[in-house]
């Protein structure tokens, strides 16, 4: 028997994009409609109120399928007529380059090319450059993470596809360099139609539904570690004001902003439209800017603002970037990096591989893997910075590599122990007090990019 929940969704086309479809969430329990919605990768616009824009126009198909879902799990749903007539309308695509499919067979191409732009959209395929072959587009990528493949895409929009698989990105560019040669140009395509239409569709919205919530109380200080994350973009965009050596990169995207410095030596990688619990900043440090990363270090988008703005201030220092590669990580080393905490009087722990300094409070933890940390030729996630019941369960996360500069996490440190911030006063807020120091250890959620070549 499935249990009802105090949740209505109210389902309806996009009123400026015709294939786009909104949904409008009330009750009690609506945050779990939210939840549900936000996780088939629907863009959330305010707190009740969220939008789906696809590259292939099917968005009424799976507005159904979510319909199909959310009512067997017992949240009641409303379409309304003219979606319903979408949703029943049967079309197809004119000139369809694959005529022998059938409709589910194209709806199934479709939507590995949006599993295709979204990975792109959220920073997880990285492209690397892309040319014209006198047909289409065609571009060179690499997944990021421990496993990631480098890739050849063929195609636009609803069509693209990868067309090969490489082991490294220089291979990859190899590859790309030798068949397009001249066409070839640094960086993703500019956006289509389709995809501008998306972005446009996921950026504002006027329903008249979503009713603005009561006066907000003045913001409240507290530790750095607790404050909001603030506007991550405009952190990014005054940093670039103040720092004339560091200069945009391949900014047609609007989705994701490189940032590179002078030297070409070190890198910012800021991922716009990514869930709070997901990588949004990257950093990276090359000894040559030709060479393997030295260190990598990535933040996800829940980050305090406070913390991200001295991680920029660091960053600005490039003295503080090098640090010596190719040997494991030694106690002098984490003794510097940690030695604000333990001045603050943080909580001192070891488990087994991991090491552990809890901020008194229990609400913000710093863990040092000395397993990875004995692999100094691999950019794995040694250090983790996290807030919440633990690192496996982070509100906010960051984490570095082995060799990532001891005065670049000793600077993290001091900050995480003696400043502060601001957080918008909740109403009959809950405090939590989970301690940190007993979570089991766990492997972090979020591990740093394997070392890529910066070849193209």
């Amino acid at each position: 028997m499935t249990t009802s929940i105090d949740a209505h969704v109210r389902l309806d086309t996009h009123p400026t994009h015709p294939s786009a479809v909104t949904a409008v969430l009330t009750g009690s329990q609506a945050r779990i409609a939210l939840m549900a919605l936000e996780a088939a990768d629907w863009a959330v616009l305010a707190d009740n109120v969220l939008v789906l824009a696809r590259i292939d126009h099917e968005e009424p198909y799976w507005a159904e399928d979510a319909a199909n879902h959310l009512s067997a799990d017992g949240i009641t749903v409303e379409i309304t007529p003219r979606l319903r007539e979408a949703m029943d309308e049967e079309w197809t695509w004119a000139d369809y380059p694959m005529p022998w499919c059938t409709r589910s067979e194209i709806r199934e191409v479709s939507n590995q090319a949006q599993k295709i732009h979204d990975d792109i959209r959220y920073g997880h395929l990285l492209i690397h450059a892309h040319a014209h072959d006198g047909h289409t587009t065609v571009a060179v990528g690499t997944y990021l993470g421990r496993n990631g493949k480098s890739v050849y895409l063929h195609g636009e929009d609803h069509l693209r596809q990868v067309a090969d698989t490489f082991d490294s990105p220089a291979q990859a560019l190899l590859a790309f360099e030798k068949i397009h040669g001249t066409d070839m140009r640094p960086g993703p395509a500019p956006l289509t139609d389709a995809e501008r239409a998306g972005v446009e569709a996921r950026a504002t919205l006027d329903l008249g539904a979503a009713k603005p919530g009561p006066h907000r109380p003045e913001p409240e200080t507290v530790p750095v570690y607790l404050a909001d994350a603030g506007d991550h973009d405009a952190l990014l965009d005054s940093f670039l004001d103040r720092h004339g050596e560091f200069e945009k990169w391949r900014t047609w995207s609007d989705e994701t902003t490189h940032v590179i410095h002078e030297s070409q030596t070190l890198r910012i990688e800021r991922v716009h439209e990514t869930p709070a619990h997901e990588t949004a900043w990257t950093v990276a440090a090359y000894e040559t800017p030709v060479s393997d990363r030295m260190w990598v270090l990535t933040a996800t988008g829940a980050t305090p603002a406070p913390v991200i703005a001295e991680l920029l201030n660091h960053l600005a220092d490039d003295d503080g970037w090098d640090t010596t590669t190719g040997v494991p990580v030694d106690e002098k080393r984490v003794t510097a990096a940690t030695q604000p905490l333990s001045d603050a009087g943080w909580k001192h722990t070891v488990d087994g591989r991991w090491i552990r300094w809890t901020s008194p409070d229990g609400n913000v933890g710093v863990q040092f893997d000395a397993f990875t940390a004995q692999h100094p030729n691999q950019n794995l996630a040694t250090w983790t910075v996290w807030a919440g019941p633990g690192p496996d369960r982070p509100i906010w996360a960051i984490t570095a590599s082995p060799h990532t500069p001891s005065s670049l996490l000793a600077d993290l440190s001091e900050t995480l122990a003696h400043e502060t911030g601001t957080r918008q006063a909740q109403p009959a807020r809950r405090e939590h007090r989970t301690s940190l120091a007993t979570s089991p250890p766990a492997t972090p959620m979020f591990t740093a990019d394997p070392a890529v070549s910066r070849s193209r």
